[in-house]
Order: C-alpha cells, then sequence, then structure tokens
C-alpha cells in the first residue's frame, strides 16, 4: 500500500515562509495534492502536482505556494511563502493513482497523510 508522511509544520509569523514534505513509500507517485482544514471548517484544495509536473493552485494561494517534487518522485513539497493568519490549518498531503480530471476535487485521492499543523500568528 502506498503511506504518505507530512512534516515541516509549525508556528511562524505574518509574511514569513514554511517548507511542507510529504514522503511516500510505494512504487507510483500518480497526482499528488495538498489540502488543509482550519478549525470548524471543510477540507480545502491547496495545490496539487500531476505525474507530468504539472501544476495546480488554489486561487486563495497562487502567487505565495508553490508545489514541487524531488527528482526521483518520492517526496513532494510546498513551499508557502508570504504566511497569512488565514493560513493557519492543518495541510495534508494526498494521492491519486488514476487520472485526476478535478485536483482539487477530495475523491480524486485514495491514500491520505495525517497532516501536519501550519499555525500563523498576526
Amino acid at each position: 500500500q502506498v503511506q504518505l508522511v507530512e512534516s515541516g509544520g509549525g508556528l511562524v509569523q505574518a509574511g514569513g515562509s514554511l517548507r511542507l514534505s510529504c514522503a511516500r513509500s510505494g512504487r507510483t507517485f500518480g497526482t499528488m495534492g495538498w489540502f488543509r482544514q482550519a478549525p470548524g471548517k471543510e477540507r480545502d484544495f491547496v495545490a496539487a502536482i500531476t505525474w507530468d509536473g504539472r501544476n495546480y493552485y488554489a486561487d486563495s494561494v497562487k502567487g505565495r505556494f508553490t508545489i514541487s517534487r524531488d527528482n526521483v518522485k518520492t517526496t513532494v513539497y510546498l513551499q508557502m511563502n508570504s504566511l497569512k493568519p488565514e493560513d493557519t490549518a492543518v495541510y495534508y498531503c494526498a494521492r491519486s493513482g488514476g487520472i485526476v480530471g478535478t485536483p482539487s476535487r477530495i475523491n480524486e485521492y485514495d491514500y491520505w497523510g495525517q497532516g501536519t499543523q501550519v499555525t500563523v500568528s498576526s
């Protein structure tokens, strides 16, 4: 089975940066996505990268966040710059093994990590 482990979360001040990592076990890469969930809110799409390197972003993070992967496709990253208090959430990485029609749709993904907390103070 595929296992995903997130790391890199923490507490930062507004305007600061964090880099999240998601390590993957297993032989396939597929489409990898980042989602986040704030207290009392639904889990929302943040960014995704396809098997051939195409990137997708939510409007709320476009221009501030960058998704990428390592050369051997075992780790996906989320570089977060110009962080705002409204970015505070638990961030989850997820994997889709099939052809993704809508990268922002939660149901496209079949494996999920346990999440890492990101807190941005004002």
